[in-house]
């Protein structure tokens, strides 16, 4: 039985596995390249270090010995995650996947070119002269990404060849990793976008979590909500191009699968993360059975989950720091966010730092089935405005 896990990144997302985990009374060896990193705060224990450096990431696997480890970030020495395989240590969902989809290349290419889904069109830059050339042949406007980044860092939409040369430095500034590489993407027409969490399992069918509409901004999440309106056609070519390249991918867990939909043209896939998805925090509203981060658990564990029900709608609104600093915040405006509402919840992450638009906390909120979506994504998103991230001078 399972039961150490090294967790590689220690943000909101792994802080949520991490109870999850406790719960089921597992121990959990959280890591991360800064102390104090919101996972860390719920761990048995914890590791500070650079995860792309693959000797100190060798190191700390061989001293405390996991059963289990799962990477929670994309910056990590990928690769090394095969040695820990051949090892007899299990990785989440497999070496294989995280290597693959911790490269936007690696996971375009196997989508487009091996499993044939439709995905936007797109060409690789590895310098500013083949960015040129790519958005010369993709055309304008067109999305400029990192081929390694997380939270819309370096993302940008390119709407003339005089915007080329900043969005070559955005994109490398907001690389994760060592790739200095982008990714041209033609720019898509859609009308909505969602995520489709995918729960694979080692011994029982792929499901699927109801669909969680959302918003961006710069690529960024700031609100989901569960559940959008689409129809039926579209849900099941998503479930089946989600299947799909799951499959491919092999392994257990949760992955958050990322899709255009357009009204004209059908769904697009678009990306893909093979760990609980940040819009997917919406579920801590209760609107499933269990949580995504439960979800994981369960299924990385061999546990299992007889069947996804959906309880009741819900929303998330993220809860955003206004400047920069090195020592832990304080809020304000929590009371006030709580008090007229109880059907509102808010989760604050623990970072020891701030920088401007950083996620700092999220509200979260439900309804019944039948309610207006709008009116709770509303009160939601009211709820987050009250809070406010004071800096420490």
């Amino acid at each position: 039985m399972v039961q150490k896990i090294l967790l590689l990144g220690s943000g909101e997302l792994g802080k949520e596995f991490v109870i999850a985990a406790q719960r089921l009374g597992r121990t959990v060896v959280a890591c991360d390249k800064y102390a104090g990193a919101p996972a860390m705060q719920v761990a048995d224990a914890c590791e500070v270090f650079d995860m792309l450096d693959g000797d100190a990431l060798a190191a700390v696997v061989a001293k405390h010995r996991p059963d289990l480890i799962v990477p929670e970030i994309e910056a990590i020495r990928t690769e090394r995650l095969y040695d820990f395989e051949r090892e007899g240590i299990r990785v989440v969902p497999s070496a294989r996947a995280v290597n693959f989809t911790m490269n936007r290349k690696a996971i375009r290419d196997l989508a487009a070119k091996e499993l044939g889904l439709r995905t936007a069109a797109y060409r690789y830059a590895a310098s500013y002269d083949e960015l040129c050339a790519a958005a010369a042949e993709i055309g304008f406007p067109c999305v400029v990404k990192p081929l390694m980044s997380s939270s819309g860092k370096g993302q940008s939409v390119v709407r003339s060849a005089d915007e080329l040369a900043q969005a070559w430095r955005y994109g490398c500034e907001g690389s994760r990793g060592d790739i200095k590489e982008l990714i041209v993407e033609e720019f898509i027409r859609f009308d909505s976008e969602i995520t489709l969490l995918t729960v694979t399992q080692h011994n029982g069918p792929t499901l699927f979590c109801p669909p969680i509409g959302h918003v961006q901004q710069n690529g960024d999440y700031r609100e989901s909500f569960q559940m959008p309106v689409i129809s039926e056609e579209h849900l099941r070519e998503a479930q089946r191009m989600a299947a799909a390249v799951t499959e491919a991918l092999t392994g257990a867990g949760i992955w958050g699968v990322e899709f255009f939909l357009s009204r004209d043209k059908g769904v697009y896939f678009s990306e893909l993360s093979p760990r609980p998805h940040d819009t997917g925090m919406v579920t801590l509203a209760g609107t499933q059975n269990l949580n995504e981060f439960e979800l994981h658990l369960r299924a990385v564990l061999g546990l299992p989950i007889p069947a996804i029900t959906f309880e009741r709608m819900g929303a998330s609104a993220v809860i955003l720091a206004d400047e920069a600093s090195e020592t832990a915040p304080f809020y304000e405006g929590i009371e006030e966010a709580l008090a007229a509402d109880p059907q509102l919840d808010i989760r604050i992450f623990g970072k020891p730092s701030t920088r401007r638009n950083r996620r700092m906390g999220v509200v979260v909120g439900y309804a019944p089935h039948g309610s207006d979506l709008d009116a709770l994504r509303d009160r939601v998103k009211a709820a987050a405005a009250k809070v406010r991230v004071v800096v420490r001078k």
